[in-house]
């Protein structure tokens, strides 16, 4: 009996796991280049009372054993990369990968990190940022008085602006951006500013240029949107709410067959 209060609770416990990943998710719907989490389970150590094959007579054994589980818990929570819809948003910095592959991004403490959130700026100095004034790598500087609305990405990563010379545009080139990807991308660790950073899982980045050899091809003026599916994580809360409540009710029940025994003699 005290076995499956404790199983209920375990599940209690996994099922509220389970909600805030989805919350997350659904925090995040409108996050550009998020990647949705997915929660993971797998069930506890069994207590084996009878072990299947056991000699029941001297020619036969026991076809199925007994085992008692003591509940759930929580595996994983796994990062879907699926790629997410492309938004036209007509700014000249803003680029989307469509496909595979990362850009790579400094940090102020000079670490590397790695991002799909191609939401990029152009800093006092020139330089491509993020939002949070992080470096895109390779360095992509822009040269002086050139014109902000000319700045042209290719699918292929390479960057030119119009710079004006003896009262003529010119088109310079300023520039490529690279892409990289990972063997076991769902190994990454997630440090938040919609960043990621290479763990012992994920493998090392593997440079290529946009379009080639695997890596997705660039998308001047758009930005990835999240992939996640509000309809389809609505779904999932229901489903994990309704199993937090079947395992309330497992607690429930066992406590009222614990009261119903401690009532037998009066």
């Amino acid at each position: 009996m005290v076995r499956s209060l404790w199983t209920g609770a375990s599940g209690m416990i996994g099922q509220q796991a389970n909600i805030d990943v989805i919350s997350n998710n659904l925090s995040n719907v409108n996050t550009h280049g998020y990647k949705k989490q997915r929660a993971d389970f797998e069930d506890l150590i069994y207590q084996t009372i009878k072990v299947a094959g056991t000699p029941a007579t001297e020619d036969t054994v026991v076809p199925v054993g007994i085992q008692m589980g003591h509940g759930v818990k929580l595996a994983d929570t796994q990062r879907v990369f699926a790629q997410g819809n492309l938004q036209q948003t007509d700014v000249p910095t803003d680029i989307a990968i469509a496909g595979e592959g990362f850009f790579m991004i400094q940090m102020y403490d000079g670490s590397i990190a790695y991002t799909r959130n191609g939401n990029f700026k152009v800093d006092s100095d020139g330089r491509m940022v993020n939002s949070n004034g992080y470096w895109l790598l390779p360095e992509i500087t822009m040269p002086e008085l050139f014109l902000p609305d000319s700045i042209n990405i290719t699918k292929d990563g390479r960057v030119s602006v119009r710079i004006p010379n003896n009262g003529d545009l010119v088109e310079v080139d300023v520039g490529r951006i690279q892409l990289y990807r990972f063997p076991n991308p769902v190994g990454l660790t997630t440090v938040g500013e919609n960043l990621f950073k290479v763990t012992q899982a994920s493998g090392d980045a593997i440079v290529g240029t946009p379009g080639y050899e695997g890596m997705g091809s660039l998308q001047h003026k758009f930005l990835e949107m999240s992939n996640v599916a509000v309809v389809q994580e609505m779904v999932n809360l229901i489903v994990a709410q309704r199993a937090y409540e079947f395992n309330s009710r497992t607690i429930q029940t066992s406590d009222n067959m614990l009261g119903t025994a401690t009532t037998l003699k009066r």
